[in-house]
C-alpha cells in the first residue's frame, strides 16, 4: 500500500512513523508513506495557503489552488482507490472501514487545517471524508495518523501473528473478552480456571460470552447493530 499525506504541518505526524508496528511495516516494505507540505506547492514568497473566507466570519480557509496542483501532480505518477479528507464532519471512522480502506492499493490523505478547505476540493477532489470523533482538533493531522494506525496493522505480514487484528474489538461488533497472563495465581488474584484447562472448545465458547457480556455492559449499542 502506498500512503500520501498533504498537510501544512507534515513534521507533526513523521514520528508515530518512526516506531513500532508503523516503523516495521514500512521497513519490510508493506507499506509507503509519503509526506506532501502544502507550502511547496505555491510560488509566492510567503508560502501562503490560506485566505479569508468568502461573505466574512471567523478563521481562515484553506486554499484550492495549492490543494489542486498537490493532488494533480500525484494523480498524474499514479491512480488512486481513494482521496480522504479528515474533517469533523466526515462519517466516523469504525473498524468496518478501517478493514476496507487496508484492502486498496493507493490512497491520499488531505489533513484539514484552520477553518477547513475551500468546499470546491470537497467538491471536486476528494471520495471519502472521514472523522475520528464528534469533536474539533486543530488539524486534521492527528485523525490522519489514526487512520494510517487503524488501517496498517491490518496488512497481512504487518503483525507477528496475522490472526491478532482478526481477533480485535469491533471485528465483529463485539469488544474483546478479558485477557490474562503468568503467574495464574498474583497475591491471591487468580486467572479464570478455564483458562488454564486446556479445553480450547470450552475456552473459545467462555470467551464468546465474555465478549457478549463486556459489550452489552459497556456498548450495548454494538449489539443492536
Amino acid at each position: 500500500m502506498r500512503i500520501d499525506i498533504i498537510s501544512v504541518v507534515p513534521e507533526l505526524m513523521r514520528s508515530p512513523f518512526e516506531a513500532s508496528i508503523m516503523k516495521r511495516s514500512i521497513e519490510k516494505g508493506l507499506v509507503e508513506v509519503h509526506f506532501h507540505n502544502l507550502r511547496d506547492y505555491v510560488t509566492d514568497n510567503y508560502r501562503q495557503i490560506d485566505d479569508y473566507q468568502f461573505g466574512g466570519g471567523a478563521g481562515m480557509v484553506m486554499m484550492i489552488e495549492p490543494i489542486d496542483k498537490c493532488i494533480s501532480e500525484l494523480k498524474a505518477a499514479r491512480s488512486y482507490d481513494e482521496i480522504i479528507y479528515m474533517t469533523p464532519d466526515g462519517e466516523t471512522l469504525n473498524q468496518g472501514m478501517a478493514n476496507s480502506i487496508s484492502l486498496l492499493k493507493n490512497i491520499i490523505i488531505l489533513c484539514g487545517h484552520y477553518k477547513g478547505v475551500d468546499q470546491r476540493v470537497r467538491d471536486q477532489f476528494i471520495t471519502k471524508e472521514i472523522s475520528i470523533g464528534d469533536y474539533v482538533l486543530s488539524g486534521g493531522e492527528l485523525g490522519g495518523i489514526i487512520l494510517c494506525d487503524s488501517i496498517i496493522r491490518l496488512i497481512p505480514g504487518v503483525l507477528g501473528n496475522e490472526t491478532s487484528a482478526l481477533t480485535d474489538s469491533f471485528q465483529d461488533n463485539l469488544l474483546a473478552p478479558p485477557i490474562y497472563t503468568r503467574p495464574a495465581d498474583y497475591k491471591g488474584w487468580k486467572v479464570p480456571e478455564v483458562l488454564t484447562s486446556g479445553n480450547f472448545p470450552k475456552i473459545e465458547a467462555w470467551r464468546e460470552e465474555q465478549a457478549y457480556q463486556h459489550t452489552k455492559k459497556r456498548r450495548p449499542d454494538l449489539l443492536d447493530e
